[in-house]
């Protein structure tokens, strides 16, 4: 590999984008693994949407579409699958009968606050030996250049 300093920086963000890809991928799975060793029958995917909605409740499908990074139609499906296993439920917004806020059920709830604290210390023991400052500084930087791609027109 090349040092840092001769490699382009379009590289090195390449880089940076396999790596955190690669985490959560094996993020991924362990997860998996814990879930299906919990007995559940719920996905990566239906679980990623029920952390989101502990921390934002009532937000839309669209924002959750967003946040998650799934298409309108796949998020369509997973929110159905969460409210056939009543952990979420659809509320019509007042002012827009066409948005519909998403929030957890009491059982939804249930589901997080079992799932939470084990997701949370897999990913203390991604974090390692790792400096609260170094992963503040990393979460800016990523963030940065997510926004610096929200800026581009990428014709």
């Amino acid at each position: 590999m090349m040092s840092a300093k001769s490699t382009p920086i379009s590289e090195l963000a390449l880089e940076l984008g396999l790596a955190m890809n690669e985490m959560k991928s094996r993020l991924r799975q362990k997860i998996q693994s814990k879930i299906n060793e919990y007995g559940s029958d719920l996905s990566f995917e239906l679980i990623e949407i029920l952390g989101l909605l502990s921390r934002n409740n009532g937000i839309n499908q669209q924002e959750i579409g967003t946040l998650v990074s799934k298409d309108k139609s796949s998020i369509t499906y997973l929110i159905n699958s969460l409210v056939k296993r009543e952990l979420v439920e659809r509320v019509e917004n007042e002012n827009d009968r066409r948005n519909k806020q998403i929030f957890l059920t009491p059982k939804g709830q249930q589901a997080v606050e079992a799932i939470y604290p084990w997701a949370l210390e897999l990913y203390g023991k991604a974090a390692g030996d790792l400096h609260k400052d170094e992963i503040n500084r990393a979460l800016i930087l990523v963030r940065k250049m997510t926004a610096n791609l929200e800026n581009q027109d990428l014709k």
